[in-house]
């Protein structure tokens, strides 16, 4: 995997993953003890498989330690809370594979989409309802979730604005609650923008990538378009999710969206195969979606009186403060009175192209620099309070006194109290 620079302050897109497999740092948990602090080796996972390329198999390498977008989202304490039971999610890609051991009993399929030839429906599938296993740190969000795995693609993983609305109609039609999009398409179509008000109209919540993950295969290495608006992201009445990664940053040279609603982890993000114990390493929107459709499970499952409407209000409003917001289910879940129209009767649509945080063209010239400005203020502010903690003390250790005006050493400044000596 190539090293790029990385933007510190606006997130824009990940490196991309070179074919193959790559190295991945296992963290150590108390937990799941094997293998802690070592490096696992796994395979990378694909979008979409050129015309001669053999369907992807199951991985023989597993990691065994919690990984950190699992930690970065607080999973662990959320679960106490809300594990997603009572939602089904529906995952619009290239299938759903029900051979899949963390899957097993709760995947369901429509047209043939329970055969995932390609294996990225599988891994979504897995970052949102996979069960735990035991000696392995590796979990879904909403773990005890349903999943409908629904076709939005053609066998080989390609997305046109037909095959992704057809996927949407079908997610409803089986009573998804929770919908995740992973394609990102360069325009729309009625059809696509029809189904979206169907998912709406029966309170079926869509979760959409911001934007395309990075091409694989023939068309790796491609030259990424000017920020632009993606397919059903874009769409008013979808969540739209950027990825980030374990840093919050993103690399030069990618994909970016003109505005988005959320971010969650999708760079370098561990998942299941379609057969097998063994894990994947995959990077893109298409996952951050999945996380965010995790998360919004939990959410229904947890608050069943929310509409889809007010689920989104709810991870929107209590998400880290950000460029683009971050993704936090453990707030989402519990915070009293996150969604304050919750209980005010008829849906809301807070989310989607009204709400979304739009990025900069160029970045010069939005979030970036009044970040830069607002670290420095904050810089300012700690060093001051860290001058009061010291200096105040001492100041009234030796009997400071305070006069009006200017100052220290000055006419009207803080000076010492000579009385009783000189």
């Amino acid at each position: 995997m190539r090293t790029m620079r990385r933007r510190p302050l606006i997130r824009l897109l990940l490196a991309p993953l070179a074919a193959g497999s790559v190295l991945v740092p296992v963290t150590p948990a108390a937990a799941v003890p094997e293998d802690a602090g070592t490096t696992v080796k796994l395979p990378v996972l694909v979008s979409a498989l050129d015309a001669d390329q053999a369907c992807r198999r199951g991985s023989t390498s597993r990691a065994t330690a919690v990984p950190w977008e699992q930690q970065s989202l607080q999973l662990s304490r959320t679960w106490a809370f809300s594990s997603g039971a009572g939602v089904k999610v529906a995952v619009v890609d290239t299938g759903v594979s029900a051979k899949a051991p963390a899957l097993k009993g709760r995947v369901s399929a429509t047209r043939g989409a329970g055969d995932d030839c390609v294996g990225h429906g599988t891994f979504v599938a897995g970052l949102i309802a996979a069960a735990p296993a035991k000696g392995v740190g590796f979990a879904g969000v909403a773990r005890e979730a349903r999943v409908l795995g629904v076709r939005g693609t053609d066998a080989r993983g390609a997305a046109t604005p037909a095959s992704v609305a057809s996927g949407i109609r079908a997610a409803v039609a089986a009573g998804a609650d929770v919908i995740s999009v992973s394609a990102a398409l360069p325009s729309g179509s009625a059809a696509l923008t029809a189904a979206v008000d169907e998912a709406a109209a029966h309170d079926a919540l869509v979760v959409a990538a911001a934007v395309p993950d990075e091409p694989t295969g023939s068309a790796a290495g491609a030259t990424p378009p000017a920020p632009r608006a993606y397919w059903p992201a874009a769409q008013r009445g979808v969540l739209s999710v950027l990825d980030v990664d374990v840093k919050g940053g993103r690399p030069d040279g990618a994909y970016t969206p003109l505005a988005a609603d959320l971010a969650a982890p999708g760079d370098g993000v561990v998942g299941i195969g379609t057969a097998g114990t063994g894990h994947f390493i995959g990077s893109g929107a298409s996952l951050a979606a999945g996380f965010t459709a995790g998360a919004a499970a939990l959410v229904r499952s947890a608050h069943p009186e929310l509409t889809a409407a007010q689920t989104a209000a709810r991870l929107t409003s209590t998400a880290y403060p950000d460029v683009v917001p971050r993704l936090d289910p453990y707030a989402a879940v519990t915070h009293v009175g996150a969604a304050s129209d919750a209980t005010a009767g008829a849906p809301v649509q807070r989310y989607g192209e009204a709400s979304a945080v739009h990025l900069p063209v160029n970045p010069a010239d939005g979030p970036t620099t009044r970040a830069v400005l607002i670290a420095s203020v904050a810089g300012g502010v700690v060093l001051l309070v860290a001058w009061a903690a010291v200096v105040l003390p001492r100041g009234r250790a030796r009997r400071w006194r305070t006069v009006p005006g200017g100052a220290p050493g000055a006419s009207g400044a803080s000076v010492p109290d000579r009385a009783g000596g000189s």
